[in-house]
């Protein structure tokens, strides 16, 4: 691609104005997690060293279990937590029932928020710059149901904000029922004066609380609008759902990440399965909007597009990625699209006004059932392009053999369990399915970056199937039949999948052509590597950001390592060990220092990982650092 497109790019996206730094969970509206800033770069990464690092749990008290969030106590609890910063402070919640303010350039704590009976949104906050009305605010939902708005400058809660700076979210979506899971587990998104949430609610049974998203005025928390997740009688998509199916069903919930086009004033919804996630005779049809993107009026709620990934899904693969905005250039002309990565591995390259294909799709047979009472869906959509990102099938020849030991663990698993893959879209059925990718999904929640100076999109890729079946439940069941457990195709005691490696890869998508710019082993397995076998990979949960200065950076891995790899060429430019796993989104910022920070944290405790940590970690240049606190 020319030069001139290069800046084209660059130009075009909507960044958030603050250039030097974080203002929002994915840096700016379009979810682009690229920074502008370079004074880091390939040249000189290698002399990064730690700048400070902040212990979540200092000062935390005894709790009881938060409903619906982590246990109580002073202990170590996992955080999925992207710090913020905005106005010169830095915010974010901790596991610890706080959400806390630091001083970006020490870590320092300016002020901590403690949360009655329940934990903050896992995944960060957001925040609203103010007006003449209102202060600047810190916006966040609890595990038990609430949204809350904080003065940023004060911590304190906003007295005009519902009744004392908090609104319970769970009126108007309790679909009858007078219990029921309800949260937030991702920060809100605002656009304007509108402030968007999604929902967190029940995998199981299939009826319960609504995951419908919904719209709120930031200066009083009023409801403004509340777009039907599940569509009811004469709206669209109602057909969808056979006879009174679409009655208090549960599931079908953004409990991801939501992007906002500035511009079109769009606001970009990725939705998850219906409940429940593997079994739908209950809920004949494709199911709208179930598994889809949809794209609403941010201002008024109202439906422009969608697009299924999934026509009724029973294999819980939701979509819950921020969708990346950028500007795809053809035969001179620029078009408004987006990128959506998913738990199967494909990535959709739409027209964000529309939502129709970059690259075409293709609706292609997939494997059927033997489920009582199923009514399983012929075909799912294939992007024409990019390729898909991840294994999708698995024969008997493709069992790992880095050491006897581990493939005898793998092939007495299949063995015993009877187990079968039939390619692709494998069903689970009544006897052992291996289905690639399983339910933590090829990528997850974390989704992308993307570097508009070259177009590239990265995705860090786990490899891992699931394996079950589906079993009749006893009569009078919520659930006529369930997947029994969550098993995964691994070696359990040492997190080893078996299928050979690699078991995580970080992958560059070119999305001017759709072609895959390169991939590389992330993560590596320290027992294998002293027996000499590398390129593994390993498991890996939690994404990456660009930046200017060429690199992208990810944890994410089973390693405790934090890495910068080249954006260009996919090299390993820079790694540094940590206390524990990274399975969140590092940021950085340019602090009143001048200096450039680069931040993760590092709480460990993820699917595949024993060991646990409280850490939120700044790096800096080794000649700009203030040394470690």
């Amino acid at each position: 691609m020319r030069a001139e497109v290069f800046i084209a790019l660059v130009f075009s996206l909507p960044i958030a104005s603050a250039q030097t730094d974080w203002p929002t969970y994915g840096h700016d509206s379009a979810s682009t997690r690229f920074s502008p800033l370079k004074q880091i770069d390939s040249a000189n990464v290698s002399k990064l060293t730690r700048a400070w690092t902040f212990h979540m749990s200092q000062g935390a008290a005894p709790a009881a279990p938060a409903p619906g969030g982590r246990a109580g106590g002073r202990g170590p609890r996992g955080s999925e937590a992207t710090p913020i910063v905005a106005g010169g402070v830095m915010y974010m919640p901790t596991p610890y029932n706080r959400v806390i303010a630091l001083e970006p350039e020490t870590g320092k704590l300016i002020w901590e928020y403690r949360i009655d009976g329940a934990n903050a949104t896992m995944r960060g906050v957001e925040y609203w710059p103010g007006d003449k009305q209102s202060p600047p605010q810190i916006l966040f939902g609890t595990t038990d149901g609430r949204l809350m708005a904080l003065n940023a400058k004060t911590g304190k809660p906003v007295p005009g904000f519902g009744n004392e700076g908090s609104v319970n979210m769970k009126a108007g979506i309790d679909n009858g029922f007078e219990t029921g899971q309800f949260s937030l587990s991702s920060p809100p998104k605002v656009y304007k004066n509108v402030i968007i949430t999604g929902a967190r609610v029940q995998e199981s049974p299939s009826l319960g609380f609504s995951g419908d998203t919904r719209g709120w005025d930031v200066h009083t928390g009023k409801l403004l609008w509340q777009f039907h997740s599940v569509p009811r009688p004469g709206e669209d998509g109602a057909e969808t759902w056979e006879g009174e199916s679409w009655q208090k069903r549960s599931g079908t919930n953004v409990w991801g990440l939501i992007s906002v086009d500035e511009e079109l004033g769009l606001v970009y919804l990725p939705y998850g399965s219906p409940t429940y996630d593997f079994y739908g005779a209950d809920r004949k049809g494709a199911n709208l909007y179930g598994n889809c993107l949809v794209a609403v009026d941010a201002v008024t709620g109202k439906l422009k597009w969608y697009f299924q990934a999934i026509h009724h899904d029973t294999w819980d693969y939701d979509l819950e990625a921020a969708p990346v905005l950028f500007d795809w250039v053809h035969d001179g002309k620029k078009i408004p699209a987006l990128a959506e990565v998913s738990k199967v591995g494909f990535v959709y390259v739409l027209d964000r006004r529309n939502g129709k294909p970059i690259f075409g799709m293709e609706e292609r047979p997939v494997p059927k059932g033997d489920v009582p009472g199923e009514q399983y869906w012929p075909t799912e959509p294939w992007p024409v392009k990019p390729p898909p990102l991840a294994r999708m099938s698995f024969k008997p020849e493709d069992f790992a053999k880095v050491t006897p030991e581990h493939e005898k663990v793998c092939r007495d698993l299949y063995e015993i369990e009877g187990l079968h893959n039939d390619g692709p879209f494998t069903r689970y059925g009544t006897t052992g399915s291996i289905v690639f990718p399983g339910t933590l999904g090829a990528s997850n929640w974390h989704g992308a970056s993307y570097n508009p100076e070259l177009g590239y999109l990265f995705v860090n890729v786990l490899e891992l199937a699931d394996i079950g079946k589906v079993s009749r439940q006893p009569e009078g069941s919520k659930v006529a039949y369930t997947r029994n457990g969550f098993a995964r195709f691994w070696n359990a005691d040492k997190f080893w999948p078996c299928q050979s490696p690699p078991w995580g890869e970080m992958v560059a998508v070119n999305l001017q052509t759709g072609d895959i710019a390169w991939k590389v082993p992330l993560g590596i397995i320290e027992e294998l590597e002293a027996k000499g076998i590398h390129g593994t990979g390993a498991p890996n949960i939690g994404g990456s950001i660009a930046t200017a200065g060429g690199l992208v950076f990810i944890g994410a891995t089973n390693d405790h390592y934090f890495r910068a790899f080249d954006a260009k060429t996919g090299r390993v430019v820079w790694e540094t060990k940590l206390e524990a796993g990274a399975y969140a989104t590092p940021m950085t910022y340019q602090g009143k220092d001048g200096r450039q920070y680069v931040v993760v944290s590092a709480a460990g405790g993820s699917y595949y990982d024993r060991t646990s940590g409280d850490s939120v970690i700044a790096f800096a240049l080794a000649d700009t650092a203030s040394g470690a606190r």
